[in-house]
This record gives structure tokens, C-alpha cells and sequence, in this order.
């Protein structure tokens, strides 16, 4: 209620010695993504946010959805329980004292990367500020690497495929033990395609910055099972899409999130996050953190690619081509053919694979999955890497 934007918003008849009640939390009203790209920098700061006693520690850049991104203030007492919720995805992923952590991530405004490597300290992890490979080139992530032998590589799912097709190319031989990523969604098939390069264990990490880092999967639960997400940080709702009631457990629901110990200055109370979610409650199997309940993204997307009327989605031709051992890197793209579309597949092979018994092989499979005849293209090994290190020093210079 010190919030302006929030008393205009909150029945008077709402009982904060009552929140506990379902009915009265509920009828607080949901927060989403367009009410908040409505906001001016003046109403957000000046009406939003609160004041903390203690004062702002630092600023989380958001993802963006006002079209200019948001800077969330983080008071002391936020950043106590900020960096709680990052050091308890290293039990989870079973890293402690004596491992020697990479971090890939960004080391720039969005906390990921600087976060990840501050809270290592706490479990006794020594850290490499790497940071992504727009400050690092890639080429020298892997000297790092090499040289000083991590046990634990931090970093997008993506660029852990990149440093992995890269390091195919070289001739180098990665070797760590444990591969933690987040923000990006990890199918099976591409957790396969990363543990099977690197030769090393994933631990996928789910976290947004309005509240936070809220879980991880933990390795002493089935690969897949979902995030356990700490339950004493943050009130995580999984509710219907249309009339915002609870779904019952296993069934598909949009996530609502409220922190309940790190939104000393920005009260996102009932933040719809837009995640498709399913939710199971906690199971006390094995390991410290089966107490928490488990969510699993639903992995639905809207993306996808027309070519000659078929729909193409990006996750389904994704996990296709990930599902392809012989495969070390690969580019789609659409291309006019004299009238009519055509799709490319551009690959690069591993070694020792010949390129006349699998291009066949890939288009007949191509052709049975998605009714849809490919045109083929076999690239020297490390063309793509190349092309995605030019991309990314192009978009530097911009």
C-alpha cells in the first residue's frame, strides 16, 4: 500500500491480516506485461516502486517489455535473498567447495552473469569472470578453458552448443563435469546434443528478473522433471490462461509469480511472467530440495516458418536435427527458388562421418518427419562458428 500505483489499483476491502485467505489474494488483481509497458520511467520509479530503508544496492536490467528496458532497483535486503536463490542452483547441480567454475554469461547490465559468479564465493566455488563471448571471443573461452580446467561451465544453452561446434573445429577436447544454463527453453534433444559434446552433466536453471532466480532441477531428479522452485522465496500461482483460477496439479497454466522476500523496492505482486507452465507438488524424494514443488515448462511456442504451406516450428525442427549425432552444427533457411520456396539445411558433420551416405540419409528422414524434401548443404567444419563469431562483432560495432 506505499506503492501509488498500487493503492489505485487494491480494494479498500482487501485485509492484509487475511492474504492468506485464497479468496482475498485472489482478488488482487493480476499484473502483466502490458500494464507494465504502459508505465513511463516517471510512473514506474516515482508511483511503482517503493522506498527501502536500507537503501538501493544495485539495478537488474528487465527483458525489455517496455520496448526500452526497465532498470529494477534492488535494495540490501533484496540482494541478501537475490544471491540466496543463485547459490542454491550450485547444490543443485551437485557443484561445492574445490570446484572451479567458467561463467559465460553476459557480465554487462543483466544480472545473470555477475550474480552467478558472486554467490560461488558462498559455496566455497572458485570463479572465472569469463563473461559472454561479445567480451571474450570464443576462440579464448576455450584457452581458458583448456588451460585452466573448470570442473563447471555457466552459460546459455546456445553458446554451450557454439563453444562445443567451435571446439569440434580446433580439434579440442572439452572437458568439465557440470554445464549449468538458463534463460533459454533446454528440449531433451537438445540437452542430449550439449551433454553428448561436452561429455559432461546439464542443470537447467529457471529464474526472471522481476523476482529473481526461483528454482533448478535438481540432479537427484529424472532429467526433465522440471525446476524445483523455492517455495519460501517465492508464491508461484499456475492458473488458467482465460479466467486466472488455479489448474489442478500436472495440468498446463500460465505462471504468477509474487516474491515474497526481494521486493523490498518493486512490488510485483501477482506477476503474470507469461511462462506455460504444469506444477507438481513437492514429492520429499531424494536429496535436500525434492521439499520444493516441481514446474515444468509446457515448451509451447508460437514460432514457426511456412515453406510451400507447411508450418515448420523452430522447437520441432530444433529437436529433429539435434536428435542427429552425425550433425555438429546446422543452419535452416528459406530460400525463393524460382517461384517457390525452398529450404536449406546447411550441416556440418562430425569427423569421421562421410558426407555421401548421411546427406541422402538426412533428406529421406527430412522428408518422412515433416513431408517436406530439403536441399542439403555440407559446410567445412567451423564455417558456422565463424559466421556467428562476424555476427557478433558486426552487431558490437553497431
Amino acid at each position: 500500500m506505499r506503492s501509488i500505483f498500487w493503492k489505485k489499483r487494491l480494494s479498500k476491502k482487501i485485509n492484509p491480516e487475511k492474504l492468506d485467505d485464497a479468496e482475498v489474494w485472489r482478488s488482487i488483481p493480476i499484473l502483466d506485461k502490458d500494464t507494465l509497458r504502459a508505465m513511463s520511467d516517471a510512473q514506474f520509479y516515482g508511483e511503482f516502486c517503493v522506498e527501502a530503508p536500507e537503501g538501493i544496492q544495485e539495478y537488474w536490467r528487465s527483458g525489455g517489455v517496455t520496448g526500452a528496458p526497465l532498470f529494477y532497483p534492488r535494495s540490501f535486503r533484496d540482494m541478501e535473498y537475490g544471491l540466496l536463490g543463485f547459490a542454491r542452483t550450485y547444490d543443485c547441480a551437485g557443484a561445492g567447495r574445490g570446484d572451479r567454475a567458467h561463467v559465460s554469461f553476459p557480465m554487462g547490465i543483466h544480472p545473470v552473469g555477475q550474480v552467478f559468479s558472486r554467490c560461488a564465493a558462498s559455496r566455497g566455488i572458485t570463479v572465472n569472470w569469463a563473461g559472454s563471448g561479445a567480451s571474450t571471443p570464443s576462440a579464448l573461452q576455450l584457452e581458458l578453458i583448456q588451460r585452466l580446467q573448470p570442473t563447471v561451465w555457466l552459460g546459455m544453452s546456445s553458446y554451450a552448443l557454439h563453444l562445443a561446434n567451435l571446439a569440434e573445429a580446433k580439434g579440442i577436447e572439452l572437458k568439465v563435469k557440470t554445464l549449468m544454463t538458463s534463460a533459454e527453453p533446454v528440449s531433451q534433444a537438445k540437452r542430449d546434443k550439449i551433454e553428448r559434446t561436452w561429455g559432461a552433466k546439464l542443470t537447467d536453471t529457471f529464474g526472471m528478473t522481476e523476482a529473481g532466480m526461483m528454482g533448478a532441477e535438481s540432479r537427484h531428479d529424472a532429467p526433465g522433471s522440471g525446476f524445483r522452485i523455492w517455495s519460501d522465496l517465492y508464491y508461484c500461482e499456475v492458473l488458467d490462461p482465460k479466467s486466472f483460477e488455479p489448474v489442478a496439479e500436472g495440468e498446463v497454466g500460465t505462471l504468477v509469480v509474487t516474491a515474497l522476500w526481494s521486493n523490498n523496492v518493486t512490488p510485483f505482486l501477482r506477476w503474470s511472467s507469461g511462462d506455460l507452465v504444469t506444477w507438481a507438488e513437492a514429492d520429499d524424494s531424494a536429496g535436500p530440495y525434492s521439499v520444493f514443488p516441481l514446474l515444468k515448462h509446457a515448451h509451447r511456442t508460437a514460432g514457426f516458418f511456412k515453406v510451400r504451406g507447411v508450418n515448420l516450428g523452430h522447437q520441432d525442427l530444433e529437436d529433429f536435427m539435434f536428435r542427429h549425432a552425425e550433425i555438429g552444427d546446422f543452419r535452416a533457411e528459406v530460400l525463393n527458388d524460382g517461384g517457390n520456396d525452398a529450404l536449406r539445411l546447411c550441416v556440418e558433420l562430425r569427423r569421421g562421418v562421410a558426407e555421401g551416405d548421411f546427406s541422402p540419409l538426412l533428406t529421406n528422414k527430412f522428408k518422412d518427419k515433416f513431408e517436406l524434401t530439403p536441399q542439403v548443404s555440407v559446410l567445412e567444419t567451423g564455417t558456422l562458428a565463424k559466421e556467428f563469431e562476424a555476427n557478433v562483432k558486426a552487431a558490437l560495432r553497431a
